[in-house]
């Protein structure tokens, strides 16, 4: 598959259809695959912190959940195809893997009860579906807590794992804990996806989409995360910058 470097990563150019195709090759052919979905925020967090390169780009496939990291290929004169949104891929994957029962569905992140609903609602929406097990968000990354979440993931015998930690939490969860998950076909860090597939909150009007404002949409719902947002603008600047400097990619 071809990759993209953008600003130190490496994504894959693909589109959702091809994502989601190269996602169940991966998982029939047994082969465990890490999937990230790095947004401009998250690639402007690497940039700011470095030691976020190796764990964030140990996944072994990446895919540009925003239009900013679109935006940021072009500029470098190296497009993608599309906007392959996380939220999306994992409910297409889910979708898929009703139409194949042997496949087993474990959800991790979220509010206390939240991974719960969202299970009942993608089996409601997707009969078939197997789900191994839930388990909230809410519990320590290390010691036996973890261990605890980790043996609970192994019972269950999951293919497929959701973790829905929000990053750069999730990837770190992953980058640390994949090899004790071995029989894990699919992990992949979808942020809050769960709350998404809960109903306990909702992606933006289409018309947003559309328009590449998903973000603004955010923050007109959550106006306390205008911290966050402001990285944007630096990623977008930043990668203008970048290119215009001449420095080779990473």
């Amino acid at each position: 598959m071809d990759k993209i470097n953008v600003r130190g990563l490496w994504f894959e150019n693909l589109t959702l259809s091809e994502t989601l195709s190269a996602l169940l090759d991966r998982l029939e052919s047994g082969r465990q695959t890490v999937l990230f979905t790095p947004n401009a925020e998250i690639v402007q967090a690497c940039v700011d912190d470095p030691a976020l390169y190796p764990v964030v780009g140990s996944a072994d496939m990446l895919i540009p959940d925003g239009i900013g990291v679109v935006k940021a290929a072009k500029i470098l004169g190296t497009p993608l195809k599309e906007k392959v949104p996380g939220v999306v891929v994992g409910e297409k994957l889910a979708e898929a893997l009703a139409a194949r029962p042997a496949y087993r569905l474990f959800l991790l992140g979220g509010k206390p009860g939240v991974a719960l609903t969202a299970a009942e609602k993608l089996t409601e929406k997707y009969p078939g579906l197997q789900i191994a097990g839930t388990h909230d968000g809410y519990f320590k990354k290390e010691g036996e807590e973890n261990e605890a979440v980790l043996e609970s993931i192994r019972q269950s015998k999951a293919d497929v794992l959701y973790v829905c930690l929000g990053a750069p939490a999730q990837e770190k969860w992953i980058y640390a804990n994949r090899e004790f998950l071995p029989d894990v076909k699919i992990l992949a860090g979808l942020g809050g996806s769960v709350d998404i597939y809960a109903g306990t909150a909702k992606r933006a009007p289409k018309i947003f989409i559309t328009l590449g404002l998903e973000w603004f949409y955010r923050l007109l719902r959550e106006p306390k995360r205008i911290g966050r947002m402001m990285n944007l603008p630096k990623f977008y600047f930043g990668t203008w910058i970048y290119k215009l400097s001449g420095r080779k990619e990473q």
